[in-house]
């Protein structure tokens, strides 16, 4: 799988778990750390857990390694990093406080095929 498609992949997981305001960020034009950030967020620290651990099992089930799922004890903000797609779990209240979607302004945000409203 590409990085998109891994992107796609984490984003229906999410999903999956009612994921709150998904959004994927194209990071190749401004940082060297991942091709994308996927970020999202959940009500309370059970729900958090559920979809850091949904993207884990997705991406495993894949036969793609987690290489590191940071911070699922606390529940607060879960790092799920797959590689070229590192996935921001947010608690609905650490999301806006870190606004990640701001400090990262300059990537382009990235089509999904989840998580839209209407």
């Amino acid at each position: 799988m590409n990085s998109n498609e891994i992107v796609q992949l984490a984003a229906e997981a999410s999903d999956d778990k009612r994921a709150e305001d998904i959004i994927a960020l194209d990071m190749n034009e401004v940082s060297l750390v991942a091709d994308y950030f996927l970020i999202c967020h959940g009500s309370n620290e059970r729900q958090v857990q559920a979809i850091a651990r949904a993207i884990k099992d997705a991406a495993e089930e894949k036969g793609i390694s987690v290489r590191r799922l940071e911070g699922y004890e606390q529940a607060r903000w879960i790092l799920v990093d797959i590689g070229d797609v590192v996935c921001h779990v947010f608690h609905k209240d650490e999301r806006s406080y870190y606004n990640l979607e701001r400090l990262w302004g300059d990537a382009t945000r990235v089509s999904l095929t989840v998580g839209q409203e209407g």
